[in-house]
């Protein structure tokens, strides 16, 4: 097992409607579909957010609650010029301008199965990350049997059941919308890839894989669906000149970041351990240390946290930092030939 430590700093319907909007000078342009996304940039009066310095960044998923701490990450630094993000409905839109405050942002409202607006997002970037999945909703009476069944020591325990909405199953979400977000980066030469996925793809058996388990194979298995767009990433990035980081958080906790010291490894070893956990905030802080980073590229990795006040290690201060941490891997990376008898056909 893999594991190093270093502390850190401080999803998507498939039928949503597709549609741009841009502001340029300070004043609203419309969109293809008449939404607008009123917003303040940082470039001078007159110039067109896109046009300021710094590496273009595009964010799929940006509405979600990983994605707009990252959205919200390159807005506040100076290495990035306003970054696009991809958001699935007005709703989410107005939130996610809410939370940025005058941060400037450019907005695309679309679907991730809509190649326009796929192409519109990833136009002029210089870096795609990929923060979309598949949500899946509890089946509310599998709850109350659960409730139930911890209270009643005569009654086996039960778990609660998951279901994916429609349009929203794991194939068409982790599998065919990731796989069009790779297709549509390439095809507007982006340079940098940066995924971020989940632990336990290694496991057929992992929990996570049940879920809308009943249903086809489409419908469940979100961690194997997952890992077939990964290694559609990595094929892609091989026939082409793009770089990729694939990043597999534990759970996702809503706690503050850096206060934690990182740990990384490989092929699911760190879920052999106790922390299996990581702040949704250190997985931004990363994901945005990785765009900046010219040596972390080309490499998949499972990515945990001690809880504070854990470890030796003290905060990061740099983008030098987290390339030890990953140097720290002393060049190990997924193993793609795991797992074997998948119900999911992966290459």
């Amino acid at each position: 097992m893999v594991v190093a430590s270093v502390a850190a700093r401080p999803s998507i319907d498939a039928r949503a409607l597709g549609s741009v909007a841009r502001i340029k000078g300070g004043r609203l342009a419309t969109a293809r579909r008449g939404v607008f996304v009123p917003t303040k940039t940082r470039a001078s009066p007159g110039v067109f957010a896109g046009d300021a310095g710094g590496m273009k960044v595009a964010v799929a998923g940006a509405g979600g609650r990983t994605g707009s701490l990252v959205v919200k990450r390159l807005a506040e630094s100076a290495s990035f010029a306003p970054p696009k993000g991809l958001v699935r409905s007005s709703k989410s839109a107005d939130k996610l301008r809410k939370a940025l405050g005058d941060l400037p942002v450019e907005l695309v409202q679309g679907d991730i199965s809509d190649e326009k607006a796929l192409a519109d997002l990833c136009a002029g970037r210089d870096a795609l990350v990929i923060l979309t999945s598949a949500v899946p909703k509890p089946r509310l009476a599998s709850i109350a049997l659960a409730l139930v069944s911890k209270l009643l020591p005569f009654m086996e325990n039960r778990r609660p059941q998951f279901f994916f909405p429609e349009g929203g199953s794991p194939e068409a979400v982790d599998w065919l919308g990731q796989k069009a977000q790779i297709d549509a980066a390439a095809e507007a030469g982006v340079e940098k890839v940066v995924l971020v996925s989940s632990m336990g793809g290694t496991q057929i058996d992992n929990f996570l894989n049940t879920m809308g388990a009943g249903g086809s194979v489409g419908e469940a298995n979100i961690l194997l669906w997952k890992r077939k767009a990964e290694m559609y990433l990595i094929q892609t990035c091989s026939e082409t000149n793009i770089s990729y980081v694939i990043v597999h958080p534990g759970g996702l906790l809503d706690k503050p970041g850096g206060e934690r010291e990182l740990l990384v490894g490989v092929d699911d070893s760190l879920l052999a351990g106790d922390r299996r956990s990581v702040p949704r905030a250190d997985v931004a802080e990363f994901v945005v240390r990785a765009l900046e980073s010219d040596a972390i590229k080309n490499v998949s990795f499972d990515l945990a946290s001690r809880e504070p006040g854990e470890g030796e290690e003290g905060a990061p201060k740099s983008k030098g930092d987290f390339e030890k941490l990953v140097e720290s891997l002393r060049g190990a990376t997924a193993d793609y030939s795991k797992p074997k008898e998948s119900p999911v056909p992966l290459p």
